[in-house]
């Protein structure tokens, strides 16, 4: 819901910047400028600023896709960056990618010979 109230303040910040310039002042083109370029910052402040706030402390809206041939395990916060765990059947490995504010430090760490889906076998004459 924040996510959408964020994106309606922005586009009407740029409707009322434009017309003010543009009918009131009678300069369309500082106008449209001046408009695009909220635009831009509103746009560029959501994706490397914004977004996982949003989503984490008051309930935003954000989709990510699990890689394909991959099993989603689990995901948690560390400070205001989102870690997700899943499981490669293929490499038998868990790998935790981190999604941080517009993806410019991505954390993945792989665990190798990782298989969370299958129970473990004990070996034969081992006790618990």
């Amino acid at each position: 819901m924040v996510t959408y109230l964020y994106w309606s303040a922005v586009f009407v910040v740029v409707i009322a910047v434009t017309y003010i310039i543009g009918v009131k002042l009678g300069k369309w083109k500082i106008g449209l400028i001046a408009g695009l370029v909220i635009l831009a910052l509103g746009w560029s402040s959501y994706y490397f600023r914004f977004q996982q706030i949003f989503v984490k402390r008051y309930g935003g809206v954000m989709t990510i896709q699990v890689p394909k041939g991959q099993h989603h395990l689990g995901a948690t916060w560390k400070d205001d960056n989102l870690w997700i765990e899943n499981y490669d059947p293929q490499s038998n490995s868990c790998i935790f990618s981190e999604y941080s504010k517009g993806n410019l430090l991505q954390g993945r760490v792989t665990l190798k010979n990782c298989n969370p889906l299958l129970p473990s076998v004990i070996p034969t004459g081992a006790t618990e």
